[in-house]
């Protein structure tokens, strides 16, 4: 998945990571951009929100505050992967953009390389969930996409784009093409529609991602939670790798748009 180890590189050979996280029954939320050192960077997420006046760090400063929380930090390099180092070739040499040296640290093989294709945009990883009393929670990272530039920031970071999370409506994770995620709001416009609407999650979801997104020629899904506990998930895309589980012992796992 493009998240943590094995994520996507951006165009000059980094990796760059992205999270967020929401509490439903505060509305309390926490997000980081573009950390390259943080081992868990939804961890880090989570020590935003609970643990500074602020929602979003991005870059150096986060990963100062993730010191001082005392999160794990490893060196660059332990997230690279030989596979995503090929994706990021392919993507330059086809856009016409120069390739970086190759980091020394891919030397040798991938063990796995054959096994996993590109997920592309769509490898984010992404959570929601109700507990046992009744409280909602979102949270979303990811690597962002191959060949990113300038900082380039997605909707995984951004609350109410790729995460949100409240006890009146639902909560929502998303993947796909964060540009257009972000410009439709959304993980909240499905809130929305759930809580002032009164529409089912199924049916906000889909409106979204069926009609909105699909409007703005974007491509993705959601996965949602309601206040029931009930489960929904959208997408256009040919896939969305995803899987839900109830306290019932209910498990479901499914990859490609037929297996629904």
């Amino acid at each position: 998945f493009n998240a943590g180890r094995g994520a996507v590189f951006t165009s000059e050979g980094r990796v760059e990571l992205d999270a967020s996280i929401m509490d439903g029954a505060s509305l309390g939320a926490g997000a980081v951009a573009g950390v390259t050192t943080v081992r868990n960077p939804i961890s880090l997420a989570r020590r935003v929100m609970t643990h500074s006046p602020h929602v979003m760090l991005i870059g150096s400063g986060a990963e100062r505050f993730a010191a001082e929380q005392g999160l794990e930090q490893v060196d660059p390099s332990w997230f690279f992967s030989v596979r995503r180092w090929r994706s990021l070739e392919t993507y330059l040499r086809a856009s016409k953009l120069p390739i970086p040296p190759r980091p020394a640290a891919l030397d040798g093989s991938d063990p796995i390389e054959q096994l996993v294709h590109d997920e592309g945009k769509k490898g984010t990883v992404g959570a929601v969930a109700r507990d046992v009393h009744g409280n909602l929670a979102a949270a979303t990272s990811t690597g962002g996409i191959t060949g990113k530039r300038w900082g380039r920031v997605g909707d995984s970071a951004i609350i109410g784009a790729g995460t949100y999370a409240s006890n009146a409506a639902c909560a929502v994770s998303a993947t796909g093409d964060g540009e257009v995620f972000i410009r439709a709001a959304a993980a909240r416009e499905i809130a929305s529609l759930v809580e002032h609407r009164g529409m089912s999650i199924q049916e906000a979801a889909d409106i979204v991602i069926h009609q909105r997104i699909a409007a703005l020629k974007g491509e993705g899904g959601v996965i949602v939670v309601g206040r029931d506990g009930s489960g929904a998930w959208s997408f256009n895309s040919d896939g969305m790798y995803r899987a839900r589980a109830t306290s019932e012992g209910g498990v479901e796992v499914a990859l490609y748009k037929d297996e629904d």
